[in-house]
Order: C-alpha cells, then sequence, then structure tokens
C-alpha cells in the first residue's frame, strides 16, 4: 500500500491557512471534490467568500495542508463524494490522507471542552493534542482498536452479511477490542458471541485505520475448532462456509477484509495448510 498521509510538523496548530494553501473539505461525512483533484485552494473560486475555522495536518509535496468544513450547496464546481465510496470505490483516492484528515478533523472538534472537568481546551504548544490548563493533561485523538478476522475450516472459509450495512457484501466477523482483552482474545470472543463458533490458532495479518469513526481495525486468519453457526441476530443477517471459487461478493483490495479474503483464497489455492 501507498503510505499518502499528509507529513505533520510541530507546531501545527499555531498556523492559519493563507491564500494558495491546500485544503481537503468535509460536509459531514461527504468530501467536498473539485472535478481535477481532491485538494481546495484556500481562497480559491470554489470556495467563494468562505473563510471557515480550518486545522493544518502538515505539508503534502512541500505544501501546506489543511481540512476544514464547507456547505454542501451553494460552492459552484464541487462534487460531493462519501467517504465511505472514496475509500472502497474508488482505488485512486488519497485514502490515508482522507481517513487522516477525517478523523483528525473529528477529534478537534468532539474535544473543544476537556472530559474531565468541562473547561475550555487550548491547542498543545508542542503535540498533536488539545490541552486541559485546569487539569493538566492533554486530550489525544481517539483511536479504537478493532479485530476482523478470516475463520478456515479445511478448504472453506467464513463469510457473513452484516445485519445493519445495506451494500450487498459479504465479509468478515470483526469488533472493537473490550478494556482487558489481547486482540487474541478478542477474535475468539467476538468469533464466538455472533457466530457460535470456537476458533484456534489466531495469526495476526495486517492493519488498516478505518474512519468509521476512529478505527484501527486489526486483521488476523484463525481456524475453526468446533461449533454450529447460530447468529446473533442483531449484527449478521446471514453467514455460511464458501470455496475460493464460489462466494457472493465482498468489499474490494482497498479495504483490509477484501486483502483478507484475497490472502485466505491464495492460501487455499496453493495448497498451504494453516500455519
Amino acid at each position: 500500500m501507498v503510505d499518502n498521509r499528509a507529513h505533520w510538523l510541530p507546531g501545527w496548530a499555531e498556523d492559519a491557512p493563507e491564500d494558495g494553501d491546500l485544503v481537503l473539505a468535509f460536509s459531514g461525512s461527504n468530501i467536498l471534490k473539485p472535478g481535477d483533484g481532491w485538494f481546495l485552494r484556500w481562497g480559491g473560486p470554489e470556495m467563494g467568500d468562505s473563510r471557515p475555522e480550518a486545522l493544518a495536518l502538515g505539508t503534502w509535496d512541500d505544501r501546506r495542508l489543511y481540512v476544514t468544513t464547507l456547505p454542501d450547496s451553494g460552492l459552484p464546481g464541487l462534487e460531493t463524494v462519501t467517504l465511505r465510496d472514496a475509500l472502497l470505490l474508488m482505488p485512486g483516492s488519497p485514502a490515508d490522507l482522507l481517513s487522516t484528515a477525517f478523523q483528525v478533523w473529528q477529534w478537534w472538534q468532539d474535544h473543544r471542552y476537556c472530559g474531565r472537568c468541562g473547561e475550555p481546551t487550548q491547542a498543545h504548544p508542542r503535540e498533536r493534542a488539545r490541552w486541559c490548563g485546569r487539569c493538566n493533561i492533554p486530550w489525544y485523538p481517539r483511536i479504537a482498536p478493532c479485530v476482523i478476522v478470516v475463520i478456515r475450516r479445511d478448504e472453506r472459509f467464513l463469510l457473513a452479511k452484516s445485519s445493519r450495512v445495506t451494500r450487498n457484501f459479504y465479509s468478515l466477523i470483526a469488533g472493537f477490542v473490550e478494556p482487558g482483552e489481547s486482540l487474541e482474545q478478542a477474535v475468539a470472543r467476538e468469533v464466538k458471541e455472533e457466530t457460535g463458533l470456537e476458533v484456534g490458532n489466531v495469526r495476526y495479518q495486517g492493519s488498516q485505520s478505518w474512519p468509521f469513526p476512529h478505527q484501527l481495525m486489526v486483521g488476523f486468519f484463525a481456524d475453526y475448532l468446533g461449533g454450529e453457526l447460530v447468529l446473533q441476530d442483531d449484527e449478521l443477517a446471514d453467514a455460511g462456509w464458501f470455496s475460493p471459487d464460489e462466494h457472493p461478493p465482498v468489499p474490494p483490495d482497498t479495504t483490509i477484509a477484501g486483502r483478507l479474503i484475497s490472502a485466505m483464497k491464495a492460501d487455499i489455492a496453493s495448497g498451504r495448510s494453516p500455519s
């Protein structure tokens, strides 16, 4: 994968945008995209008279880069693209950068006040954090660890359809890590809760930041040990065991789910045994 994050530098909070600086603009969870790329220019015609609050992300191609919110109407020449579509369906998008910008901007809006005493927070002078002078504590961007797993049973693997997602994808079992759990324990618990299955030989495969809203998806392979499928109704609408050659639509390889599924299909097709 290409690392297309912005290059962050200390002193970020002291910077204010100037005409010509690059801007990523959101409206809710939608990206406001100019037709020729992903960046607006601060003070450019696509922004009209808007000069909203903006937060420095760092530099991109040696130019200063900011994130902001704009209305999704009344600004000519901007296309509205959902963040999910940009990450799932547009392979040429700067996915890491868009994910970082959305998460940092949401954190900046959500932590204007200290979660302990309620006092207004200020920008930390040296770190990407908000600072409560009364409590003398920083508030960093939130990151919520999640596990996601491909379960192998002989020459097949488990796919499941979420009961909450409308897209016609079958994907993988996933869930948030609870306090006190290891990642491997979280895999076993989530699989048991959602499917009734027992798994073992849990082994790490990779990770991906996922900005819905601020997750770090940690991917694993696991082996089926026993049990029958008993689905958790509020999580899963359907699930089943599939072969590499015959399975329903799955997420693209721009997602960790898609890459895990492709890797498992390659493992099974090559004749490799779980290790």
